[in-house]
This record gives C-alpha cells, structure tokens and sequence, in this order.
C-alpha cells in the first residue's frame, strides 16, 4: 500500500499535479468539452447517419467557456485566451438555427405528428401538407 501511496502522492502532488481550484476547474472544462465527442458518436451510431445533437454545442459552449474562464482568470495564458475567446459564436449561432428548425415544423393533419419544415408530404402518413 505504501508504494501506491508513494507513486500517487510524491512531493506534495497528486499525481504529478499541484491542485488548485482553478486546476479542477481546468480539467471540467477539458472534461465536458470532451465529452461532447461521445454524445455526437453516440447520435450518429444511433441514426446511422453523421447527426450533430444540440446537447454536442450546449457541451460546446459550456466546456469552451469554462476554459475561456481558466485561461483568464487562472493561466493568464494569451494564447490559450485567444483560442477560446471566440468558440462560443459558432456553437450560439447553431444552438439559434437549431431553436429556429424546431419551431418551424408544423403538426400534420392526418396524423398529428410533427412534419419537417419545407415537407411536402407527411412522412408518416403521407397526406399532403400546406
């Protein structure tokens, strides 16, 4: 046990790691900004075709600007402020066109299911829509 022990704290370090709060805060940022990668994988696999889920830019956003906040108020790091100053444009502007896609399909009334918006026909019943 002590040499587990000795290879996990070693000069007052966990793991090689001086923590901090801030550390932690680096590492859930770099954790939820990862895990968008499995929710993506993972809705792709599922539809069997290349699917980018909403919750992949909420996790965008969220991981990027815990980082951005990392790199400015922790690192001080130009360079790593830089690189996530901007990230969140993008995953906003998805997370607006994905609100808007959603909010424009209509209600079918043959089946009352919701038909994607420019339908022509109801995808599950086929009556004609418009």
């Amino acid at each position: 046990m002590d040499l587990i022990t000795s290879l996990l704290w070693h000069h007052d370090k966990f793991l090689g790691i001086t923590w901090n709060t801030w550390k932690v805060v680096g590492f859930i940022g770099n954790a939820v900004f990862f895990s968008r990668f499995f929710v993506q994988w993972y809705a792709t696999e599922k539809r069997k075709q290349v699917v980018v889920p909403q919750a992949f830019w909420w996790l965008s956003l969220t991981g990027s600007l815990i980082l951005l906040a990392y790199g400015l108020f922790y690192l001080h790091d130009s360079v790593f402020i830089l690189a996530y100053a901007f990230t969140w444009i993008p995953y906003i502007r998805s997370l607006v066109i994905h609100r808007r896609h959603k909010a424009a399909h209509t209600i079918c009334t043959g089946c009352g299911i919701k038909i994607p918006p420019q339908s022509n026909y109801c995808p599950n019943c086929g009556v004609k829509v418009g």
